[in-house]
């Protein structure tokens, strides 16, 4: 007899229980319906969403820690890790340079903000200090300072990136320099952690789908749909340029590494739907590295090249901040020149490397971009209080695949991406591995070095 063919209900309901990609999506509409239909439950939904994110938070940092060290310490060579980051940091500022430009080209022709004639002295900006709690971005000593941690603990108490990762290249530099014959079980021990710590991931990340009903429910209940039609111009001109961005993406991924931006679209499709559920990049951080593991690229390149991009390469906020400068000058009646759309650039160029991490951050941008022109209403930033809830998925899916992108780039150009195996897995004929175990790159082992014979790298 041929076999039987399972039911439409029970393939649907298989598909539920071992999809997490069907899960989320479906969170993601059933969210959707009670912030329309019940909006004054689903502002209470909010801590759903904010657990999961901050189980997340937990475990990045010790993550990031660990695949580091490992990267460098089987990669063997300290200076080919300083010269990932050098090229990582060359990529970065290019990237958020173009993203910045088209913004600013975008709202040249559309004129997103003109017609509106809005007065400024009917703005407030009490709304704009509510939403960044009165900071401010820090100056360019103060970033590099803050990236220097004070304590070891203290860098992973505050979940501070930058700092994990120096504390991390310290540690693997200290690792190549004693050699395995000094410190024998320091390394597979930070291996063991790293296993422990991709195994939580998979723990929490079954939560995700209850994270992404709470946090759409939440958005549209407070927000609703009415701020789309009152936006639509300016919004639906933010996600043509993240688009067009997207696919200079996909055009500098395939020159660079023969790789399909779509497929690897295909391949993160879980990880995108939630960082779009969950307005949130970190949200997916953890997966995504094992993901670019998978595919290829090696530990150090990954452990260093992410991370980093998560402070300096904000193609989506980019995008944001030269559109949205622009839309309310036009909008209270300000005719920027040349000139002064080039200060936009330059000053955007900074205070976008800033923005990670802080409260309300894209309004400091902002605010200080127009403080630096002299010529926008401080007050005026408050018109995109309305809409800049409804840009995070634009930013998020930017910002994501930015980083995801120079990966693979940064680690083509270090010899540090097995194409082969990259394009295996993205044509799905092979299944990245859980926990990412294997890294299709080569890995030397770390050299037997003594007291008498020191690295020349960690000195």
């Amino acid at each position: 007899m041929p076999p039987s063919v399972p039911s439409v209900p029970r393939r649907v309901a298989h598909t539920l229980r071992t999809s997490l990609f069907a899960q989320v999506l479906v969170a993601l509409v059933l969210g959707m319906a009670v912030g329309k239909l019940w909006p004054d439950v689903a502002t209470d939904l909010q801590p759903l969403g904010d657990g999961f994110t901050r189980l997340i938070k937990t475990i990045i940092s010790p993550l990031v820690f660990c695949v580091v060290v490992v990267g460098i310490a089987k990669a063997g060579d300290l200076k080919a890790f300083g010269r990932i980051g050098l090229k990582a940091l060359l990529w970065f500022e290019v990237a958020s340079t173009l993203a910045l430009i088209i913004g600013l080209l975008a709202a040249n022709v559309v004129q997103p903000g003109s017609g509106m004639h809005v007065d400024p002295a009917t703005l407030s900006t009490k709304a704009v200090d509510e939403k960044t709690g009165g900071g401010s971005l820090p100056s360019t000593t103060e970033f590099v300072l803050n990236a220097l941690p004070t304590s070891f603990i203290g860098a992973f108490a505050e979940n501070s990136l930058l700092q994990v990762l120096v504390l991390a290249c310290l540690v693997g530099a200290a690792l190549l320099h004693l050699g395995h014959t000094k410190v024998p079980q320091v390394l597979p021990a930070i291996e063991q952690a790293q296993e422990i710590i991709f195994a939580i991931v998979g723990f929490v990340m079954r939560l995700a789908p209850i994270a992404v009903f709470g946090a759409m429910a939440v958005l549209i209940g407070q927000y609703g749909l009415g701020v789309i039609e009152t936006y639509a111009k300016l919004i639906v001109l933010c996600y043509v340029a993240a688009a067009l961005f997207v696919v200079l993406l996909a055009v500098a991924l395939r020159m660079v590494t023969g790789l399909s931006l779509w497929k690897f679209l295909r391949y993160i499709r879980e990880e995108m739907l939630l960082a779009l559920g969950t307005a949130s990049t970190e949200s997916v951080m953890p997966r995504v590295m094992q993901k670019l593991r998978g595919a290829g690229a090696r530990d150090d390149a990954v452990g260093l090249v992410l991370p980093t991009g998560y402070s300096f390469n904000l193609d989506g906020a980019s995008l944001y901040l030269s559109i949205g400068t622009l839309f309310i000058a036009q909008a209270v009646g300000v005719d920027l020149s040349v000139g002064q759309q080039i200060t936009v650039v330059l000053v955007l160029m900074l205070t976008s490397k800033g923005m990670a991490g802080i409260p309300g951050s894209a309004f400091l941008a902002l605010s200080a971009t127009a403080s630096s022109l002299g010529a926008i209403p401080a007050g005026a930033v408050a018109l995109l209080l309305g809409v800049d809830r409804i840009m995070d998925s634009m930013r998020v899916v930017t910002n994501l695949l930015g980083n995801c992108v120079a990966v693979f780039a940064v680690s083509r150009w270090e010899g540090a991406l097995d194409i082969e195996r990259a394009k295996k897995v993205l044509d799905g004929g092979s299944k990245a591995p859980e926990g990412a175990e294997e890294t299709a790159a080569p890995q030397a082992e770390v050299p037997a070095q003594t007291a008498k014979e020191p690295a020349t790298e960690a000195s």
